[in-house]
């Protein structure tokens, strides 16, 4: 897997000064370590993901982001959340969307937004997104259910030179979850007597099953391992498949653990949510870069992997 860090940590380190030719510098780029040294690679991604971790940890972003006119469409339990991080970090919430005013969501009062948040529902993400990458206003998707039609937002977003990311889950500790399970997959290619399996938990309201935060680990084990071809309810017994548990108890708010099983050991990797305010942040943070750019972005580019 290629590493391609836009941290602002490490991205000055990628080029060092060597000397000048008249009044134009000259830069020496150091070549990539050998991917013959596994353990070395493997050390260098993990370094990657720390100085991603002291870069949201050190305010960076507070200090760096422009102040934007927000729209938020939902406005359920994550809208508020968003709303309530969002302005601690000097936005303007100026547009607010629900089931009981859609009609709010026209090309009047888009005018003056620069970012939206979709995070509704199924049935009216897609018709929400279209409506504001028309106006040429960036999107942040947080809404599942639609992405059979993922492609034509692609090439909507495209079409109309703006910005749109999507993410099954933008709480950033996933989002570094997501890539030491990917990158975990890859080792184990070489460890066939380890068996993988998925397990999440959350609050009895949510009714989906199993989370989209499920399957994407579900499908970075598939995207490095060819062991296995695809995910599977707990009880399936495919071949080839990634078995995922699924339980709703209490209050929960969100426990995903990735297990590679053998007869001698257990490996477990264990995300658990406290609140939600680490999806918001998350999300909010993925507004601010992509507010000032143009195409479609991943998590992993907001995160600088």
């Amino acid at each position: 897997m290629e590493i391609r860090n836009r941290s602002p940590l490490t991205a000055k380190n990628a080029n060092l000064p060597a000397g000048r030719q008249g009044r134009r510098k000259v830069h020496k780029v150091h070549p990539a370590p050998s991917t013959k040294h596994h353990n070395f690679n493997f050390s260098l991604r993990i370094l990657l993901i720390f100085n991603a971790v002291c870069y949201y940890k050190t305010g960076n972003f507070a200090k760096k982001h422009l102040l934007m006119n927000i729209a938020l469409i939902g406005y359920g339990r994550m809208g508020h959340e968003i709303e309530s991080i969002a302005l601690k970090r000097g936005h303007l919430i100026k547009l607010i969307v629900d089931q009981y005013n859609e009609d709010d969501l026209n090309k009047s009062n888009l005018v003056n937004i620069d970012a939206a948040f979709e995070f509704s529902s199924p049935d009216a993400a897609f018709s929400n997104i279209l409506k504001c990458l028309a106006e040429k206003v960036p999107v942040v998707s947080g809404t599942t259910g639609w992405l059979d039609k993922y492609n034509d937002v692609v090439k909507e977003c495209n079409r109309n030179q703006t910005a749109f990311i999507h993410s099954s889950n933008f709480s950033i500790g996933v989002n570094l979850l997501f890539r030491l399970n990917s990158e975990l997959a890859k080792l184990m290619k070489r460890y066939g007597n380890y068996e993988a399996s998925i397990e999440e938990i959350h609050h009895v309201k949510k009714l989906d099953a199993p989370s989209g935060t499920a399957i994407t680990l579900a499908e970075g084990i598939i995207n490095q391992n060819p062991k296995y071809e695809k995910w599977c309810f707990e009880n399936d017994n495919s071949d080839k498949c990634i078995p995922i548990r699924s339980v709703r108890e209490g209050l929960v708010p969100g426990i995903h653990t990735i297990t590679w099983d053998s007869e001698i050991d257990t490996i477990n990797l264990k995300h658990e949510a406290k609140n939600r305010k680490g999806l918001a942040l998350g999300a909010v943070v993925a507004a601010e870069f992509i507010y000032s750019r143009k195409g479609v972005f991943t998590m992993n580019d907001v995160m600088g992997f």
